[in-house]
């Protein structure tokens, strides 16, 4: 009766340590974001463009006389804060979600820190950038300039906001 080789565990150890491979680094280049619900739209901003998420129920003041865009200020540890509604310059309806359920996204883009009102914050994660398609050719054309990218996240589309470019335009839709 013919027996097989055997290989033992210290041949197979010592020939791994003599062998030289290649080892290929499979870790893609990732990208923070804040994914957030604005009516029945998901968008995100790039992590590095947000400061921080605040509670929807901080005290937002009304300012007579500022453009309907701006939901009015609030004071975040002793610094007066805009709040801004993104819907108009989206496009979308205004928001019909209570209070408590949505949040505030400091950001800061194209020279201004502002608060950003959403209806729901989804998540704030890391995705692979291989992740991220091109904004395709049948977007919206008010879209077009303020989008950077395409996600399918967790069965959702989101659009990829710059928040520079986003800021850029409200400004110039102030009268």
């Amino acid at each position: 009766m013919e027996t097989e080789p055997t290989t033992t565990l210290e041949q197979v150890l010592a020939e791994r340590q003599t062998s030289s491979r290649e080892i290929i680094d499979v870790d893609e280049p990732q990208t923070q974001l804040v994914i957030f619900r604005l009516f029945d739209r998901h968008f995100a901003f790039p992590g590095g463009s947000i400061r921080e998420v605040i509670n929807g129920t901080t005290d937002v003041f009304y300012v007579p006389g500022m453009h309907a865009s701006v939901e009015g200020v609030m004071n975040l540890r002793g610094d007066i804060q805009s709040v801004l509604s993104l819907n108009g310059l989206l496009h979308l309806p205004d928001s019909d979600v209570q209070e408590p359920a949505r949040a505030i996204l400091l950001g800061s883009g194209a020279g201004i820190q502002t608060g950003i009102r959403i209806d729901q914050l989804l998540d704030v994660t890391e995705v692979a950038q291989s992740r991220l398609k091109p904004p395709l050719d049948s977007l919206p054309d008010h879209l077009k300039p303020l989008v950077s990218a395409l996600l399918d996240f967790d069965g959702l589309p989101v659009t990829l906001l710059d928040l520079d470019l986003v800021l850029q335009a409200w400004q110039q839709h102030l009268p």
